[in-house]
């Protein structure tokens, strides 16, 4: 199988092309000032998996299926992700695979810091309005799966939560976690007075890998694009401002 993924759930465009023979190409690590950077998805997605299927020697015809990053992440990101895979999937009649964001980034920092087994990764991706989306995983004590990707078993589901809360569960946690991710970059300092380990800004593990979308997608019961939703886990902005509006209103 042939597959496309990718994920625009923080400020970084990420994308990757996994060929049938399993040769991935795919997009290089940001820079942290370019994690940390504005968004350009609208601009950047589409250029960036055309250029991959043209290294990968494979065009659109090719492709199997698509894998995406569902989040939790920015709105404006996931949006646009999530309408330019209903677009190419309907166009070129394949299904989705909907596929974690955060899961698709502790996967690749446990695949490339490595983590041993038992390992806690704990991905943080910055949820403005002061607080940040959080997931935590297991490394598990198996092999990796036929997709060569790291079994993680999930401790806590995906969830959006104040810091404070957030550096009081990692304080409560039997063993430290190690955190990677937007929100982890610009709370290094916190994270490790609670007891966490953050990996190095350098590590090039602090945004989604799309070969990681791809991994896990592999992975996943494929839906019809229409099927195909974000995940926010609270309202988007817009939503909030018509809720007061409507309770200023009353």
């Amino acid at each position: 199988m042939t597959l496309a993924g990718f994920d625009t759930s923080l400020a970084t465009t990420t994308a990757c092309v996994l060929r049938e023979d399993g040769v991935a190409f795919r997009t290089a690590p940001p820079s942290v000032e370019r994690l940390l950077g504005p968004a350009r998805h609208s601009q950047e997605l589409l250029p960036e998996l055309e250029r991959l299927l043209a290294e990968a020697g494979v065009g659109w015809d090719r492709l199997d299926s698509l894998a995406v990053g569902v989040g939790p992440g920015t709105f404006t990101g996931l949006r646009i992700g999530i309408a330019t895979a209903r677009a190419l999937a309907q166009a070129l009649r394949i299904p989705v695979r909907p596929v974690s964001s955060l899961e698709a980034l502790a996967t690749g920092m446990a695949a490339g810091a490595p983590l041993p087994p038992g390992s806690l990764a704990l991905p943080l991706i910055d949820a403005r309005r002061g607080q940040v989306f959080a997931a935590l995983y297991r490394v598990a004590e198996v092999a990796p799966d036929r997709e060569g990707a790291p079994t993680l078993e999930t401790a806590w589901e995906p969830l959006v939560l104040d810091p404070g809360l957030l550096l009081e569960r990692v304080r409560a946690l039997s063993a430290a976690p190690v955190c990677a991710g937007d929100w982890a970059l610009k709370s290094a300092s916190e994270l490790k007075s609670a007891g966490a380990e953050v990996l190095s800004s350098d590590s090039g593990l602090h945004a989604v890998d799309a070969l990681y979308v791809c991994r896990r997608g592999m992975g996943v019961e494929p839906v019809a694009p229409e099927k195909l939703h974000p995940v926010y886990l609270r309202l988007p902005d817009a939503e909030v401002q018509k809720q007061i509006a409507r309770d200023d209103s009353r």
